[in-house]
This record gives C-alpha cells, structure tokens and sequence, in this order.
C-alpha cells in the first residue's frame, strides 16, 4: 500500500461485517480453512471467526479446504457443508504464530508496565487483550487475582496458565458468564490442542465481539491497546508513521469506547517511553505529520508507560501535559516541557 500498488479502508474491526451485510463491500468468492464436518454436517471456522463467517454467509461462491488438524472451536462458529460450493481435502498442520521478539535486556521495562496495568485491574474483572510483549507481560502478574473473565478479538498461548491455574474462570462476567469470547487467535499448536472441542470458548464473529455495546455489557471490563505515539493533549496514533500505514485500526477504539461505558471499566493505552533503543519519545509535543489520530484526546482514559499512569480522563489541557510528561522518559521531560510553555498549554 505504501508503494502505491493497493488501497486501504479506514474502518474499525466491529463494522467490516456491516460493510459486507450491506454490500458496500460485496464479496463474490470467500476462502475458508475449516474442521471436518460433525455428524450433523456441521464444520467449524476454528480459529479464526473475525470476518470469516459474516463473509461467507454474503459470499457468491465458497471455496473451502477441510483439514482434521484444525480445532473444533465451538461459539456461533459453524457453517453446513452444504453451504460450500467446492471443498479441498488436505491434512496439513495449521499455521502457528510463534512470537519472535525477545525484549532481552529491556524486559525490566515490560515488566514495570504490566505491574502497573496489573495494580489496576480488580478480581472479577472482564480483559480485552491482544499478542505482545505488554499484555504477555500483564498476564505474568495476574496469578494472585480471582475470577477474571475475558472478552477480546483474540488472544495467544500465555492465557492458557492462567486458565488452567483457576485465574481466569469467567464466573464474574456480566455476558456470556464462564465463557472466553473471542473471534480469532494467534497461537501455537499447545492452544489449538487445548481449544479443540472445549466448551470454555465461545467463538463469534467480529461484528459481536468488537461491538462497543457488547463490550460494554462486562462490567468492569479493562481493555489493554497500544500506541505509536501520543501527542501532549492526548491523541493517540497507532496506525500510521506519519502519512505511511502502519497497520489498520484494529479493535483498539472498540474496545477503548467499550470499556469506557461498562461499570467499573478502565481503557487503557499503554506502551513503552521510547522507541528506537530509546532515541525517539513515544510521548511527543504533536503527532507526526500526516499521521492518523486512532483515539481522540475526549477518548483517552488511562496512559501507561514504564514510569507511570497518566489519568486525563475529565482533565484540562494543563493536567493531562504535566501528567504526560511526568510518565515521559526523563531524557525527553525538559523538551515536551518547553514546547508546553511555548504553546500556553501550562504556564
């Protein structure tokens, strides 16, 4: 897309199956990777429902390839093999997402970001989050809670340990109790083993679980999202480097916009000070020019970095600076604090 050679549609993850339903974005010929068929001639979407389901079912022509060694993963996340135009037998392993970044010797950065985001999040509470060294990290401190529930566009491996060590049992949540909602995950052949047939997991498609609605019916439902940067007022940007695409929106304002109206709901934007083995601030006086703004300012609950939270929540301009640049990396505060000055964001 940065060369030029294709072309991108700005639109959050929930409303890519409305823009299928309603032909806006029409689909002639839709590509699945499906479980065999039960005894009722039921396949299942396996790991990955997201947009998958709501394609086929608006798709002229389904062309799908049926493997044993995909999960039967159970939630609305089946289609009638009389629904398939044409199949494919294979028996080949499914693709695993193996994470190769290794924090090495910044690992104690990560590790004082998810104790932070950890210091927030109460027992019975509802967690939104996605593959990465931060959400890894936060789930290394969560073994002294209880009852936690999960309702999030994916996961990865490391929220089996906390299944299995009884942390996680969605006895709390307010929507589908017991159950971990998702749409797709990025894992290993341990978690697709663990998910074939395990009724633990209510796979849907995106359009329910990203609904900001839905999100919001969890109380104290904590959503945990990233960021390229954030300017001093609060705008996030996690999409783009200035005008280059980055990556698409993802889930992140779904869910900031979900957990912001559940009962007792914390959004969350965390990330580490600098980038660039610490050359460049995260937290910057204005967003690059050209780039996106994934979350307004008026979105923005909670900033985390390796130094500290920022509330800006119902907070003016002057509070949200100072609180920004205390959380800055200190080899960056004097500068964002005279760019403030500068600009009459503080006095």
């Amino acid at each position: 897309m940065n060369e030029g050679k294709a072309d991108f549609i700005p639109v959050f993850l929930s409303e890519i199956p409305l823009l299928i339903q309603s032909k806006k974005l029409p689909v002639d010929i839709t590509l699945l990777h499906l479980s065999p068929p039960d005894e009722h001639g039921y396949c299942s979407y396996g790991i990955s429902n997201e947009c998958s389901k709501t394609a086929a079912e608006n798709s002229k022509i389904i062309i799908a390839q049926i493997n044993p060694r995909m999960p039967r993963v159970l939630g609305d996340n089946f289609i009638h093999i009389d629904k398939i135009d044409y199949a494919v037998e294979i028996n080949e392993p499914v693709p695993e997402f193996l994470s190769s970044k290794d924090a090495g010797e910044d690992l104690h950065i990560y590790e004082r970001i998810g104790q932070h985001i950890a210091g927030m999040i109460e027992d019975g509470a509802t967690l939104q989050m996605g593959i990465g060294l931060i959400p890894d990290t936060v789930l290394k401190f969560l073994h002294d809670k209880k009852d936690l529930g999960i309702h999030t566009e994916m996961f990865s491996d490391n929220l089996i340990d906390l299944i299995d060590a009884g942390v996680v049992t969605g006895e709390k949540k307010t929507l589908l109790p017991g159950k971990v909602v998702a749409s797709f995950i990025l894992g290993s052949q341990k978690v697709f083993d663990y998910m074939n047939d395990n009724p633990v997991f209510e796979f849907r498609s995106s359009m329910f679980v990203n609904d900001p609605f839905n999100i919001a019916r969890n109380d104290k439902m904590v959503s945990i999202n990233s960021a390229l940067e954030v300017d001093l007022t609060g705008q996030v940007c996690a999409d783009s480097i200035g005008p280059r695409n980055y990556s698409g929106f993802g889930g992140q304002l779904d869910f900031i916009r979900g957990a912001s109206r559940s009962e007792g709901g914390k959004p969350i934007i965390a990330f580490t000070s600098t980038a660039k083995n610490g050359t460049m601030s995260r937290i910057v006086p204005f967003l690059k020019q050209g780039a996106g703004v994934t979350t307004t300012r008026g979105d923005v609950h909670y900033v985390i970095t390796e130094y500290g939270i920022a509330e800006l929540y119902g907070k003016p301009v002057s509070e949200r600076v100072r609180s920004l640049i205390k959380i800055a990396h200190p080899n960056f505060r004097d500068e964002l604090e005279r760019y403030a000055k500068e600009v009459k964001y503080i006095r």
